[in-house]
């Protein structure tokens, strides 16, 4: 992909080969706006609506839709058509009724899997990296952008700290609470979010050690046929341990 600058443009040939876009009859397309997710792991809201959800045929008419609040992600309304949609984001469409949750799917890198209202109030979210806050207590930075504070009565002891990175946290949308943990770590489910095995859903098999970044090494995992394939440690999210903590596309496992 093609160097894209900090231009407020983007040109339809270096977006993400992934975004089903008409590359050869229009120039340029939606860039998306500073946000949670990078440009390479998202889909701008307008495209999601024309192209993905098949909600309006032009980008004029995907514009006055969500203009006018028809699209709720992560519960909250967004007017912004740049806004950017990424993993375990989720989708409602109150008028509708209908509830979508972004996951990884093979070859199309992003999709769209049917959910309830109920489970669009939980998310997933993967402990990018932890810092220290003021009076000792740990913040935990996701990969969506948002940040749960863990209090800890004793800094030098921190025995409420029970979270590595590259984990995954089960996340409230009302009220940013962590409802669940799986760790990265042998025997966990998990679902590959880039690379060519992307989509790909298996059990952690082995996690082998050799390069100088953590992020960078190998990991294991077995499909439900018993197949095995490999992937950077980078790419890996965990999402349960005896079965996924959120609703997968049918036949991912």
């Amino acid at each position: 992909m093609a160097r894209m600058g900090s231009s407020r443009h983007l040109k339809a040939l270096v977006a993400p080969a992934f975004w089903p876009i008409l590359r050869k009859e229009y120039k340029w397309t939606v860039k998306p706006s500073p946000g949670p997710h990078s440009i390479e792991r998202c889909i701008p809201l307008l495209i999601l609506v024309r192209d993905v959800l098949k909600y309006a045929k032009t980008g004029r008419e995907a514009r006055r839709l969500i203009a006018e609040g028809n699209f709720k992600i992560d519960g909250r309304i967004r007017r912004n058509y740049k806004y950017p949609v990424g993993v375990m984001d989720t989708v409602e469409i109150p008028k509708t009724g209908e509830t979508y949750r972004v996951v990884p799917v093979p070859t199309k890198v992003l999709g769209l899997v049917k959910i309830t209202p109920e489970e669009a109030r939980v998310k997933p979210c993967r402990i990018e990296n932890k810092t220290t806050v003021k009076n000792g207590h740990i913040q935990l930075n996701l990969h969506d952008g948002r940040n749960v504070l863990i209090k800890v009565s004793d800094p030098k002891n921190p025995v409420e700290d029970a979270y590595d990175t590259l984990g995954t946290v089960l996340v409230s949308l009302e009220d940013n609470k962590i409802l669940d943990y799986v760790p990265l770590e042998k025997g966990v489910l998990a679902i590959v979010i880039g690379g060519r095995n992307v989509g790909r859903v298996g059990k952690i098999v082995d996690i082998i050690p050799g390069a100088l970044k953590r992020r960078m090494y190998i990991v294991t995992l077995q499909d439900k046929h018993g197949n095995l394939f490999q992937t950077s440690l980078e790419y890996v999210f965990p999402i349960g341990r005896d079965k996924p903590i959120v609703t997968l596309p049918e036949g991912a496992w």
